[in-house]
């Protein structure tokens, strides 16, 4: 192992793992101690062994690679993670770019164009251009006759022949108007320009002096799929102690879906069921806060407000507290109501349109790949806040994060972008094109409150 000297000597080397590692700390303000391979993997190859690139393209024809490097931001998110981790923390058995793919491993996920791995999200044509549509909750099938105004969708679940049909009549500025107010995933696809940040910090509150690189930090998980999650278990594996927390009549939806995926984000986290719709509830989980160093949620801001947690306030008035915020489209203005999921908040960073223009045709990049993006990227924030002391409220987009990535070194030109394309596929063998593979949990997720008791009597809660 040794440290490059520049990001320009990596970036003319071809290692833009590190390259992307080293912006990410500087843009946190602090370079870490990052130690570095002599020579990282090409963006084309990691791709290909990760399995990102078998993700990708039709089903019945060769996967397709992206010629935005993925893969390897992904990478350098993780290099810059144990750049800022204890030096008794190594995160050997971890890759950036195969935790890209181990749902798709886990589930037997597998590309299909413009329909996602998942099946929930696709990209269907309107009068012009594409939008991105994920109907992943079954209310969201009812919801269609409203959003359209329209009965020929009444009562129909999974007729996306027919939702395409009357697509095709609409203009896409219409459709996502209305369904981003109904609370739809929607986006437009389009070509990536760069988000002015991966992160934000929306306030600042009283750091504290008592924090060091290797204390350990007790962490509340209120987030629930994929990446909140990610973002808890890799902070876990930094050495924090992590608890999930659970609203007892709305669960992690996650917690019904696969089980070796659950599993894997959820093993060895405390899990906390508190009732929060009542007061009493809202009460112990702020009461809970208080002890806490740093949280996790994924929640649309008005709905945290609503129950009276407030995040701005919460930081401002206790030292040390580090608040990680992960919304589809920010916390700002009226994107912080629009509803993002991991596939169309990809497209609408620009990476279906990347596939268009240099391959002709409309594709989904991977699996929900904004989410174990945004969950890598939300890691490194939190950990480099809380070891300087916290006081923070750090807001990360899906979108914001992923548009991040795609922007980095992507060429000035949709030529140059096809000559990368053809370039890098050229460099790729039918032999480097790997599946995605599974990486499993020690053991099983704990049961919805199994820690109730214990976390009550410690955090003084009853």
């Amino acid at each position: 192992m040794q440290e490059e000297n520049s990001v320009a000597g990596m970036e003319m080397s071809g290692d833009l793992a590190g390259a992307y590692a080293k912006m990410l700390l500087t843009e946190l303000g602090g370079s870490g101690h990052l130690l570095l391979p002599a020579q990282s993997q090409h963006s084309a190859f990691s791709a290909a062994h990760s399995g990102l690139m078998s993700l990708t393209g039709h089903a019945d024809s060769n996967a397709q690679l992206c010629p935005a490097p993925l893969a390897s931001c992904a990478d350098g998110v993780l290099l810059a993670l144990q750049g800022l981790a204890p030096e008794a923390v190594v995160l050997p058995e971890l890759r950036g770019s195969q935790l890209l793919t181990e749902r798709a491993a886990l589930m037997g996920l597998a590309r299909n164009g413009r329909i996602a791995p998942g099946g929930s999200c696709r990209l269907l044509d309107t009068l012009v251009g594409r939008i991105a549509i994920n109907l992943a909750r079954e209310e969201d099938w009812r919801m269609l006759p409203a959003w359209l105004q329209t009965d020929a969708l009444s009562g129909l679940a999974d007729d996306w022949q027919a939702l395409e049909q009357v697509l095709s009549k609409r203009p896409s500025a219409d459709l996502l108007e209305r369904g981003r107010l109904m609370g739809l995933a929607v986006a437009a696809e389009c070509l990536p320009s760069a988000a002015d940040h991966w992160f934000q910090v929306i306030a600042r509150g009283p750091g504290s002096i008592r924090t060091t690189k290797t204390s350990v930090p007790l962490v509340l998980d209120l987030s629930s799929l994929w990446a909140g999650p990610l973002c808890g278990h890799l902070l876990q594996k930094l050495g924090a102690r992590v608890i999930k927390v659970e609203s007892s009549s709305r669960p992690d939806g996650a917690r019904g879906g696969n089980a070796d995926f659950y599993a894997l984000l959820n093993e060895g986290k405390q899990s906390l069921a508190l009732d929060l719709k009542s007061l009493a509830g809202r009460a112990q989980l702020k009461r809970l806060i208080t002890q806490a160093d740093i949280v996790i949620e994924s929640a649309r801001p008005r709905g945290l407000r609503q129950m009276g947690i407030v995040a701005e306030e919460l930081v401002a008035r206790q030292p040390g507290l580090t608040w990680v915020s992960i919304t589809g489209y920010g916390r700002a203005g009226e994107q912080a109501d629009w509803v993002g999921f991991g596939d169309d908040a990809g497209v609408a960073a620009g990476l279906s349109g990347l596939m268009h223009a240099v391959t002709g045709e409309s594709l989904f990049v991977g699996d929900a790949i904004a989410d174990p993006l945004t969950g890598m990227h939300a890691a490194v924030a939190a950990w480099h806040s809380h070891i300087n002391g916290g006081g923070a409220l750090l807001s990360l987009a899906l979108r914001d994060v992923t548009a991040h990535c795609a922007a980095f070194d992507l060429p000035g030109s949709e030529a140059a972008l096809r000559e990368r394309h053809e370039a890098w596929s050229n460099m790729v063998n039918p032999d480097d094109v790997q599946a995605p593979r599974p990486r499993y949990a020690a053991g099983t997720a704990r049961q919805m409150g199994a820690d109730n008791a214990a976390l009550f009597a410690e955090f003084k809660l009853d």
